[in-house]
């Protein structure tokens, strides 16, 4: 894969007016995401869960633009409302893909977007959101080009939302999605997300995640500010190499079905990524005190229940609960009884493994 093949030859035929809604899901790694290069590059490949039920709806209105203006022109509203401070975000990504859809200068955009669960709390919401506006692009170019194949269309939204939030690049297919070079990887790219082709043991193939919310409120520090200060990280070189060993680790993990293997990289990676975030300069907290809580109490839970129940979490402070389905009813009683309490609100979020995007 190389850029080259994303930018378009002229177009035939005049832009159209229309309207496409895509719905794309947030994702949760497994192996952790942290650090970056200029264009988006990942500083170490990654690998993640698709989710179901948490996603954005993101549909796009166009038309030519009435007056000739350099640049892109759009409005946008979340969730009904319009959303001003999106904007400066919105004007970057459509600034950096516009040699890829070059008639993005020739239209005007009104973007209207949603999601299913809170945004800027630690679940992807960037992610999702960016992976839904890309392919919602990606079907306006299709009107420019009728014989684009599906493939071709997912594979370059994957590249275009990556411009956008790297991790938008997992949320565009599913059920397991690997991002970044990696040595026992043939196809591997730093340029989009992959659908993980290994073999995958049944136990994984109806994965749970129950999400507990924490903390809805906005993050204290971006993930964007937090990517950056892995530049300096005093730990950093030797992050990356542990990521790249993770991987591998669970390539073999999901062949196997090995949940106290996967339990252990799994976990490990969650209190990876807030280790470094603990250790930058300037240091920064990210987790609640509430967080703490849910995390002691599923290890004593696990010790003694037996229960393969383990945690991840994202950028933030909210918990994701990780179990094969069989025990899902356990788990749930588990969380009435002892974790309910540690949720804003008594709120969580009962997911799963999902197949990625959807035209709606």
């Amino acid at each position: 894969m190389n850029e080259q093949e994303f930018i378009p030859k002229k177009y035939s035929g005049l832009i159209p007016a229309g309207t496409t809604t895509w719905r794309a899901p947030s994702n949760i790694a497994l192996v952790k995401y942290w650090g970056k290069f200029p264009d988006q590059i990942p500083a170490n490949p990654s690998i993640s869960f698709t989710l179901s039920k948490s996603a954005t709806t993101t549909s796009v209105s166009y038309e030519p633009k009435k007056q000739n203006s350099d640049g892109t022109s759009f409005t946008l509203l979340f969730e009904g409302k319009p959303k001003e401070e999106f904007r400066p975000k919105i004007t970057t990504f459509l600034g950096r893909i516009s040699k890829y859809l070059p008639f993005l200068n020739e239209i005007h955009l009104k973007i209207d977007t949603s999601n299913t669960f809170p945004h800027s709390s630690g679940i992807a919401s960037s992610a999702s959101g960016m992976a839904a506006l890309a392919l919602c692009l990606m079907d306006i170019e299709k009107e420019l080009v009728p014989s684009m194949e599906p493939e071709f269309l997912k594979r370059k939204a994957s590249f275009l939302a990556r411009l956008g939030s790297g991790s938008a690049c997992r949320s565009i297919s599913g059920p397991i999605v690997e991002w970044g070079m990696h040595k026992d990887l043939p196809e591997s790219t730093d340029l989009a997300g992959i659908p993980y082709k290994g073999e995958v043991h049944q136990v994984f193939q109806d994965y749970q995640d129950t999400i507990l919310l924490v903390h809805k409120g906005e993050k204290t520090v971006s993930s964007t500010a937090g990517h950056d200060l892995m530049n300096k990280h005093p730990f950093a070189n030797r992050r990356f190499e542990q990521a790249h060993d993770n991987l591998s680790g669970l390539m073999g993990v999901f062949e196997t079905g090995d949940l106290e293997k996967f339990i252990q990289i799994v976990e490990s990676e969650a209190l990876t990524l807030h280790a470094m975030m603990m250790t930058s300069l300037p240091y920064y907290l990210l987790m609640k005190p509430q967080t703490l809580s849910v995390i002691q109490k599923i290890w004593a839970y696990r010790e003694q229940t037996s229960v393969p129940l383990c945690f991840t979490l994202d950028a933030g402070a909210n918990v994701h609960l990780l179990y094969p389905l069989q025990y899902r009813e356990k788990v749930l009683q588990f969380i009435k009884n002892e974790l309910i309490a540690y949720c804003e609100n008594g709120q969580y979020i009962c997911d799963q493994l999902g197949e990625g995007s959807k035209k709606v």
